[in-house]
């Protein structure tokens, strides 16, 4: 973890130095998240992120964030007559490492972006019916950390900003059930260099 954010803030000071066009940001917004489970009925919570983005660059550029999320996911079986269910709610530690490409003026474009994101689980709630965990006993095996990809497209107006992006999970949050997060996540942002 310590290794993302020192780059990170490497790349930020070699930017400034090299003189490029630079901005930082604070960020936040609501996500929509779901965990993708072989064999079970899932579907969507409600979540939200908050933190910090770089933009480097005008027609291209790299945008390196770190923010804080809430994600999760509810799933739901009904197997010889008995229903299942569980809630799992996430605290991740995100930090995504965007390319983009902008069209329009500084003060009104349009932009497209894609990239890696890596997520670490600081905090995991966990709420199972009773017989949910004695057929289900090793779904909670959850990976601490997790590799994927964000999608998106973004608009800004002066130093306001706006993203609506996809993120989907290449590595599986529990081996065993398949498990895989997918996000859609709307969010504003203000520049403030």
């Amino acid at each position: 973890m310590k290794k993302y954010l020192l780059s990170i803030a490497l790349l930020i000071a070699v930017s400034i130095s090299a003189k490029a066009q630079f901005s930082l940001g604070i960020k936040g917004g609501i996500n929509f998240s779901q965990i993708d489970a072989n064999q079970l009925n899932e579907s969507t919570k409600t979540g939200y992120q908050a933190g910090l983005f770089a933009r480097i660059g005008s027609s291209w550029y790299l945008q390196p964030e770190v923010y804080v999320a809430g994600t999760g996911g509810e799933f739901k079986s009904t197997e010889d007559g008995n229903d299942y269910s569980a809630d799992v709610k996430f605290t991740t530690l995100n930090v995504p490492l965007l390319l983009g490409k902008s069209f329009g003026s500084q003060d009104l474009n349009f932009r497209l972006m894609a990239g890696p994101v890596y997520s670490y689980i600081m905090n995991k709630n966990e709420s199972y019916s009773q017989n949910f965990s004695g057929a289900y006993n090793d779904f909670g095996h959850y990976n601490n950390s997790t590799l994927g990809y964000q999608v998106g497209a973004g608009l800004d107006f002066g130093p306001i900003t706006a993203d609506l992006r996809y993120e989907g999970g290449l590595t599986k949050l529990n081996q065993e059930y398949g498990q895989r997060a997918n996000i859609w996540a709307l969010s504003v942002g203000f520049k403030v260099l």
